[in-house]
């Protein structure tokens, strides 16, 4: 009996760099199922090509979650309530909203800056951050840009990981004077993010975070500012 193989090669260029803690490998599996269903003729609904990205992000990093592959998938911010069954809320992107991120080029190993959280998380932390979570769900909702910056505080993981990063605090405290509403590692590390109210806002705390980590460090890095995206995976060229 004649038995055939059938499969789709796939060879991906990106500009993301691995162990960087901006979803690296969440982002190579939305592309992944994003191009193999526009070839098949988009066969393919949003919530099948999730499930089939999240496949793609458990063999990339070893566990199955939708933080990541989500917002690369649908654009904007998303709430991911729960990975099985899937559960995402999509949320409003208040107009303007715009974010610089600085990556060093050094690396984060994902698991084991993990294992610096734990399993077990400090009542009073917890109860912070889950106020801070409904406060930014709000914020985005109602566009009330003050109470997003009250609200971009993590109570859980910074503080146990804020130590992997040369100089974070004084990145940290640099972004927040050049007027960024608010910022954090994005991930596990290295890469820092802020939020500022206008692209303009963006880049003056991207500089500012840029000089700071330079007065900490001899590693170089990069830095990225845009809009915040409100589109997801998309073809741009054939």
């Amino acid at each position: 009996r004649l038995e055939t193989t059938r499969g789709v090669a796939l060879t991906i260029h990106k500009g993301i760099p691995l162990t960087s803690g901006i979803g690296s490998s969440g982002a190579s599996a939305v592309a992944a199922v994003v191009a193999a269903n526009e070839l098949l003729g988009r066969p393919a609904s949003m919530p099948l090509l999730l499930e089939c990205a999240m496949a793609g992000e458990q063999a990339g990093c070893g566990s199955i979650h939708p933080d990541n592959v989500t917002p690369s998938l649908h654009g904007g911010f998303i709430l991911a309530r729960s990975a099985q069954p899937p559960d995402i809320v999509h949320l409003p992107v208040p107009a303007g909203l715009a974010c610089a991120l600085l990556h060093p080029r050094m690396s984060v190993e994902t698991g084991a800056a993990r294992q610096l959280i734990g399993d077990q998380v400090a009542l009073s932390a917890a109860t912070r951050q889950w106020a801070n979570v409904g406060a930014l769900v709000s914020a985005l909702y109602t566009s009330d840009l003050p109470l997003l910056s009250r609200s971009l505080v993590d109570t859980i993981a910074e503080p146990k990981r804020a130590h992997l990063v040369p100089g974070f605090a004084a990145i940290k405290a640099a972004a927040l004077e050049a007027g960024a509403l608010g910022c954090s590692l994005s991930g596990s590390g290295p890469s820092i993010f802020a939020l500022a109210t206008s692209l303009e806002a963006a880049r003056a705390a991207g500089a500012a975070m840029q000089r700071a980590f330079a007065s900490a460090s001899t590693v170089g890095a990069d830095l990225w500012v845009c809009p915040v995206g409100r589109q997801g995976a998309r073809l741009v060229s054939a």
